[in-house]
């Protein structure tokens, strides 16, 4: 499988997500909208990027009672996005029901279970969700029953990746957020590495915000990870 580099659109409305896109002169690219700029502007933001032929990972992180995730995803699925996001903390019956949602009504969109948080340290993780283990027990533990489940892979941080590769094999789909280069700040970020780390442990995907719409030259430095992931 082709590993790729998906920029998060962490914008707040429409203009400048696409004042930011028309910088890449028609460049095909994949792109992350998460809750920020799709619960402020809606399902217009999808229609405007696809119409510009860009793939679209959607990064709503659903999680509510099966019935409701599963209408939702159904919903969803019309707008023929690439990748949709579920919290695996959901449960089982709600991840099959996802994928149920988008196999009715023959989508192609990937379900991909969210794990642990890469702002989430292994300390928040015991102290605030009441897990006692290590948080790549945790994170182990989530990918498991999200292929068990069906879905077609998650999302972790670079550190547990080679292992969920080990236990869910080369067909499972891994999505590292949490990338930095070795300049960048870490920002809200606890859990971090480079795109070369994530590419030499096994990701799928990497998902890059901040380091590249923050750039004076977002364009050559897309190209330059682009360049040490694939």
């Amino acid at each position: 499988m082709k590993r790729e580099v998906i920029i998060a659109l962490d914008f707040p409305n429409l203009e400048k997500t696409i004042n930011f896109l028309d910088k890449f002169h028609g460049e095909k690219l994949f792109v992350k909208i998460g809750m920020e700029l799709y619960l402020q502007n809606g399902p217009v933001v999808i229609e405007e990027i696809k119409k510009r032929g860009h793939k679209i990972f959607l990064d709503l992180k659903l999680h509510d009672i099966p019935n409701t995730v599963y209408s939702a995803a159904k919903g969803l699925a019309k707008f023929d996005i690439d990748i949709l996001t579920v919290h695996a903390a959901g449960g089982s019956e709600m991840l099959k029901g996802t994928k149920r949602a988008i196999t009715e009504v023959g989508a192609k969109t990937k379900i991909i279970a969210i794990t642990q948080l890469t702002s989430t340290s292994e300390e928040d993780m015991q102290r605030e969700q009441n897990i006692k283990t290590t948080i790549e027990e945790s994170v182990l533990n989530y990918a498991k029953l999200a292929k068990e489940s069906g879905v077609d892979g998650v999302v972790s941080s670079v550190l547990e990746t080679a292992k969920i590769r080990k236990q869910s094999g080369d067909n499972f789909l891994i999505i590292n957020p949490g990338i930095r280069l070795e300049e960048d700040s870490k920002g809200d970020q606890k859990r971090v590495a480079t795109p070369n780390i994530a590419k030499e442990e096994g990701a799928s995907y990497i998902v890059v915000g901040r380091s590249i719409t923050s750039s004076e030259d977002p364009v050559g430095r897309y190209r330059v990870i682009k360049t040490m992931f694939e």
